[in-house]
């Protein structure tokens, strides 16, 4: 890659429509996230791909990469559940993305594999409905302690992001599916990613080879790499109304919403509580931060 970094972290405004109006634009840069949907550093990277989408939106488009780094998971750290959930306490403390080592003692993943493919098996329905899945499937996980080897829990998580369900089921065991996740991996391996969370940009109009970002940043660095790549510094759009992002997003972390909109800690909590109060919200607590579903 051309420019390289590694190492840990920490107008009017748009309606829903405008959402989905980006969808439509020719974007010059696309973007490759690589995550293990088992990791927590790249749950932790959430807020900053949330908050990059509703500023920089118009000019990239997002492919998630399932990274091979799942196969460390297959290794003796595998067989240490202690270890694990000591690791992902340890990144919840320091990122404030809620997620729950105790899985790991009370209903660890068994087999890592089965949820890679699955992720696979929904992008099958789109590339929306797979980024739907990816997220709920990460819900599941860090906040529910849920086993997402299971399959029970993996057409469960279909239902709730609305895939066709017997749609998904024929294909979590195709070689559709398969053929996807070597396709990630293969990628991995051509980009030399050996670290994730990983970012690789490339510029789609221009004959140059791309960024690539390896690790937690603060948010700052990932608007300067995608300014560099497209060669101007563009102004963020305006942030949309806090309820239209809620109800565009789901269930949000109280994390997200202070990175999205530039909040204190104390300000997103007053402000949260105003909606809670209206009847708006309902509150999703988990082991490190309150998380906000829209009331519809």
């Amino acid at each position: 890659m051309s420019w390289q970094m590694t190492g840990e972290s920490n107008n009017t405004k748009p309606s829903t429509s405008q959402f989905g109006f980006f969808d439509l634009l020719k974007k010059p840069v696309e973007i490759y996230v690589f995550i293990d949907p088992l990791c927590p550093e790249c749950w932790s990277l959430e807020p900053y791909i949330k908050k990059l989408t509703i500023e920089y939106g118009r000019y990239f488009t997002i492919r998630p990469i399932i990274s091979g780094k799942l196969t460390s998971l297959n290794s003796e750290s595998f067989q240490k559940p202690e270890d694990l959930a000591k690791g992902w306490e340890k990144v919840a403390s320091r990122t404030g993305m809620s997620c729950d080592g105790d899985l790991w003692l009370e209903n660890p993943v068994s087999s890592p594999w089965l949820a890679a493919l699955a992720i696979k098996a929904a992008e099958l329905q789109g590339r929306k409905a797979g980024m739907r899945f990816l997220r709920k499937l990460q819900e599941y996980l860090f906040l529910n302690k849920q086993n997402i080897s299971n399959e029970d829990v993996l057409i469960s998580c279909a239902k709730d992001v609305k895939l066709d369900v017997e749609e998904f089921k024929r294909d979590l065991h195709s070689d559709s599916a398969k053929r996807a996740l070597q396709c990630d991996l293969k990628l991995t391996r051509e980009m030399e990613v050996d670290q994730i969370p990983a970012i690789v940009l490339f510029n789609q109009e221009e004959e140059e080879e791309g960024i690539k970002i390896t690790g937690l940043y603060p948010y700052p660095i990932y608007v300067e790499v995608l300014q560099e790549m497209l060669q101007k510094r563009p102004s963020p759009a305006s942030k949309p109304d806090i309820e239209e992002f809620l109800k565009h997003y789901g269930l949000v972390a109280s994390r997200e919403i202070s990175e999205v909109y530039d909040w204190s800690e104390a300000k997103t909590k007053c402000e949260m509580k105003k909606l809670l109060l209206k009847q708006k919200v309902e509150q999703h607590p988990a082991k490190y931060d309150m998380f906000w579903r829209y009331i519809d």
